[in-house]
């Protein structure tokens, strides 16, 4: 008796092992894909990048060049009062004291500009001081700060001057 050998009924589908002529077309489709994918990604991810930059907060800088001269410790001759001006920032915020001897608390102080005029205006807020004003004016050619002081729980004003004691 004779031994059978299963052959394999041909099908009607091709090989897998067809030329690279028709694998090509598929082969571009998902490289074209990849390529769009990374750059959708990378553009998704420098634009979250742009938003992370804008939510992180400008640095401090620290005292403009026009206000340099502010910076020192400020005397009022006729009595003591001391005004020490540590820094200016950029948006004119100043990081001020303020002493009588003792420190007062400074509850506002800025620096801004009036024409030509550099000008300072401090604002007290403590026991004796409700709401107290400095509003000076910073000379240059005689290095001192002038103008007015308004004693709030007097309702009245002053004319000051402060000196530089460094």
């Amino acid at each position: 008796m004779a031994v059978r050998k299963n052959k394999r009924p041909k099908s009607s589908r091709k090989s897998s092992k067809t030329k690279h002529g028709k694998r090509l077309p598929i082969v571009i489709v998902a490289a074209a894909l990849s390529v769009v994918a990374a750059v959708l990604l990378f553009s998704l991810g420098k634009k979250t990048e742009e938003k992370m930059v804008s939510l992180v907060p400008a640095p401090v800088v620290e005292a403009r060049s026009d206000f340099d001269n502010l910076v020192g410790r400020w005397r009022r001759p006729d009595g003591g009062y001391v005004i020490e001006i540590r820094g200016v920032r950029a948006n004119g915020e100043i990081d001020a004291g303020y002493f009588n001897p003792r420190p007062i608390n400074v509850s506002q102080a800025e620096a801004s500009h009036k024409g030509n005029a550099v000008k300072v205006f401090i604002e007290l807020y403590d026991e004796m001081y409700p709401g107290s004003t400095y509003d000076l004016t910073y000379d240059l050619q005689h290095d001192v700060l002038r103008g007015t002081y308004f004693q709030a729980a007097l309702g009245q004003a002053f004319d000051v001057i402060f000196v530089r004691t460094r």
